[in-house]
């Protein structure tokens, strides 16, 4: 699995961190998601996806 951001349609919100936090951060005055580990894990897949889908500017692609 692989996890790309697209920063041009990134805002911040960080509802992906919500999902997933031990795949993505939204260190403090940033204005975009910092993915931390852009291979996760199988075991995170489900988290993953549903971080994907709550993105509300649709970033986020998970392959």
């Amino acid at each position: 699995m692989r996890i790309t951001v697209d920063f041009n349609l990134c805002e911040g919100h960080g509802q992906c961190l919500m999902a997933a936090p031990e795949v993505f951060d939204l260190p403090d005055g940033s204005d975009q998601v910092v993915v931390l580990d852009p291979n996760p894990p199988e075991s995170q897949r489900d988290a993953v996806v549903r971080a994907a889908a709550m993105c509300p500017a649709q970033a986020l692609r998970v392959d």
